[in-house]
């Protein structure tokens, strides 16, 4: 039997280890294990409340008391020429006059510090001085060396990286012996060395990473670029091999449930399966039995593992073009999780009670093994529904499809009285051949399949939720918040500019935003108004605690349908299979004390996977229009800035820019608040969703980026400025600038005398 310790002696072990007073530690040092560590967390809550102790990022610590390490701001140095600092964390509900000197003490090779500069160092408290710490330097924060991913170019004293970045157009000098062997014009990646001053900065290769205009060169960019692990340590591939098949054991038998996958053609992986059939049930007339089954990935998962790790370090799969990074090997997101079909595989089933309208009556869960009867696509599917089907959905049509289509006819019903956020946002396909080479660029179709799944999905990653609020257990949920006021006011300004109404004083509904988009549907600000509702919408995230999803207009939601692509959902089936008793594999205490970490870190994976893709994308897009230069496009503006016009084109869904220097010759207004451009002589107005046609003036594959010059807005001729020309910037005439310049040198001079 674990013996606590008395409260005195945790305050005294916090005062003598700052350094070691996370919860963890303190258990370590008293040797506190297993059920006592209940215990040990209620005791430290206690001395939180009674003000012995206070909690700092999941440490505990002396009250008033500064950490081992921390960041500090330097002030001024005093009449002796030392420098000391201040603590920029809160130390208390003191005043900044009570707030600890701490003496920094500079050692040999630390850079200089002045004023003003922000810097992490190790604190150690002094007693019997004019100060309270002394401060070693760890670094002087924003001192990390910049890093730049371009392409080399070699000369006679070593080269130059050009980089690959869009809107950064300053190369960097690589000395002679700072090339690594890189040759000339491969990709490399560099950090800075040298101290910045004006001119070129100084770099130094750290990496080479071949041709960039080679197949898959795109990719394999934005992988190195937005730091995305894509190589598996050894021990992960290790541990993965040794996986095995799961069999029956303690698990329900779903083998004979009729259950079919439904994915894009292209799929990687498939962790959804579904099944629907009438409820036999005389007091639910019309109601259904539907049956959602997810790849069961926390069994070959196991807390603390070297999969384990590995995936939260990634968070989530990253989806390109031409490849997949996945947050598991591919014997695992390829195979043993992957629900094929004709083969048994462990999974986590919900079977969900609706009735006649889509509302859920029930639900239950269960760990089971299931065996897929169908592959499908949502093609395939629909042509099926459709009166075409192959030789694969035929016998599936009447036993499978229909039932499944019955459902998801009910749970429209309920999507309907619900409103969540109906926007038309639609997603391109960029087909790539072997050698890298984009074939086409076109819009996705959507189907009545794609959103037979998506209901489906969105009904099990509620019933999760409220499962595991039910059994009161930790889990992470999707949170999705309003807008906030000064978006929202934004919208409601391009709402009335087009002729629209957005209500004022009431609590926003999406059924309000709806009605919005309802307004605008088949009208020239039809993409105006969709686009703008977009951008004022905050961006989802992962968070322990339950702030709703707005815009699915859902109070509980977790994600919980694929986990062999997002760690979100293997943490929510670790805390279903803890919640029911189902193994050892739950979540585990660690798990429940590192959530909110886990949160905030595969949120953060997600937007970096999301960069990664948009930018693949982007270059991708560039590559294919480089052949077409010259040509005209029609288009919308999609965004405006003081420094020109972001358009989209109809044809393929790209963005381009066109400079304010390319729009005329005339002086512009940019409103912020209206998001537009006004001519100070044409008073012609620029404006987000307006008709375009441009031209396309450069396409950069290496960047993404295109330039656009404007020719015609809403089909008619840009009025003419000051330049007798539209739509072209027109340079002054060379004498006119050297007469101006001179003058100017004139007066500069007469100033200095």
């Amino acid at each position: 039997m674990n013996t606590l310790p008395t409260k005195d002696q945790i305050r005294q072990w916090i005062l003598e280890n700052p350094g070691l007073s996370a919860k963890r530690d303190i258990a370590k040092a008293f040797g506190v294990k297993g059920d006592a560590r209940i215990d040990l967390k209620r005791m430290l809550k206690e001395l939180e409340s009674e003000g012995s102790v206070e909690k700092r990022a999941r440490r505990f610590r002396d009250p008033g008391a500064l950490p081992p390490v921390a960041v500090l701001l330097v002030l001024p140095p005093d009449s002796n020429g030392d420098l000391f600092a201040r603590p920029l964390e809160d130390t208390g509900e003191e005043g900044p006059e009570d707030t600890p000197r701490i003496l920094i003490l500079p050692q040999k090779g630390d850079p200089a510090l002045a004023a003003g500069m922000k810097i992490l160092a190790r604190l150690t408290p002094v007693g019997g001085e004019d100060h309270g710490y002394q401060a070693r330097l760890i670094r002087a924060l924003g001192s990390n060396p910049l890093k730049v991913l371009g392409v080399y170019r070699s000369g006679a004293e070593g080269g130059r990286i050009v980089p690959i970045d869009k809107g950064v157009d300053k190369e960097w000098k690589v000395a002679r012996d700072n090339t690594n062997g890189a040759r000339d014009g491969e990709l490399v990646e560099a950090e800075q060395v040298g101290p910045k001053r004006l001119g070129l900065p100084q770099a130094r290769i750290t990496a080479r990473l071949g041709d960039p205009t080679g197949p898959r060169a795109v990719s394999l960019i934005a992988i190195h670029q937005h730091g995305i692990p894509d190589q598996f340590p050894d021990a992960v591939i290790s541990e993965a091999d040794r996986a095995e098949p799961v069999s029956l054991d303690k698990r329900e038998d779903l083998r004979l449930l009729p259950l079919v996958t439904i994915d894009p053609v292209d799929a990687r992986d498939r962790d959804d399966a579904v099944y629907a059939e009438s409820d036999p049930d005389p007091k639910n007339p019309g109601g259904f039995l539907l049956w959602v089954a997810i790849a069961d990935v926390a069994h070959y998962v196991r807390p603390n593992s070297a999969l384990d790790r590995e995936a939260r370090k990634r968070g989530n799969s990253t989806y390109f073009p031409d490849r997949v990074v996945p947050m598991l090997p591919d014997v695992l997101s390829g195979d043993l999780c992957s629900l094929h079909e004709h083969v048994d595989r462990a999974c986590m089933a919900v079977m969900m009670k609706i009735d006649a309208h889509g509302n859920k009556i029930s639900h239950r869960f269960t760990r089971g093994l299931m065996r897929s009867q169908g592959s499908l696509h949502y093609a395939q599917v629909q042509d099926a529904i459709d009166g075409r089907p192959d030789e694969k959905t035929e016998p599936l049509l009447d036993p499978v499809l229909r039932p499944l289509y019955a459902a998801y006819a009910a749970l429209k019903s309920a999507r309907g009285a619900r409103q969540p956020l109906d926007l038309e946002l639609p997603e391109r396909k960029i087909v790539i051949s072997d050698e890298g080479k984009v074939l086409s660029v076109a819009f996705r179709d959507r189907f009545d399949a794609h959103k037979l799944i998506e209901e489906c999905m969105i009904l099990a990653n509620v019933a999760a939720a409220e499962e595991l609020i039910h059994l009161k257990r930790p889990l992470l949920f999707r949170v999705h918040e309003e807008p906030s006021p000064e978006k929202l006011e934004s919208l409601r300004e391009v709402a009335e500019a087009s002729g629209f109404t957005l209500a004022k004083g009431q609590v926003l509904k999406t059924s309000h935003l709806n009605r919005l988009l309802a307004q605008s549907q088949g009208t020239e600000f039809d993409e105006l108004m969709n686009i703008s509702t977009l951008r004022s919408m905050t961006q989802a995230y992962y968070n322990p605690q339950n702030f709703g999803h707005f815009g699915l207009a859902l109070r509980n939601y977790a994600h919980f349908t694929s986990p062999i692509r997002r760690y979100s959902d293997l943490i929510v089936h670790r805390a279903l299979i803890a919640g029911h008793g189902w193994g050892d594999d739950g979540l585990s205490v660690w798990d429940v004390e590192n959530l909110d970490e886990t949160a905030k870190l595969i949120s953060d994976t997600e937007r970096r996977s999301m960069m990664a893709e948009r930018d693949t994308t982007d270059r991708y897009l560039a590559a294919y229009l480089s052949d077409r230069v010259g040509s005209e496009f029609t288009g919308r503006i999609s965004g405006v800035q003081r420094f020109g016009l972001f358009v989209k084109l109809d044809e393929t869904g790209a963005d381009g820019l066109v400079p304010i220097r390319a729009i005329g010759r005339e002086f512009f207004h940019y409103d912020q608040d209206s998001q537009t451009l006004m001519g100070a002589d044409t008073g012609v107005t620029l404006g987000i969703g307006q008709r375009v046609t441009v031209r396309l003036a450069e396409a950069i594959p290496m960047t993404g980026g295109l330039l656009l010059d404007l020719l015609s807005l809403d089909d008619k001729p840009l009025p003419q400025g000051r330049s007798g020309r539209p739509g072209r910037y027109q340079p002054r005439k060379p004498t006119k600038a050297a007469a101006k310049a001179d003058k100017l040198k004139r007066k500069v001079i007469r100033k200095r005398r």
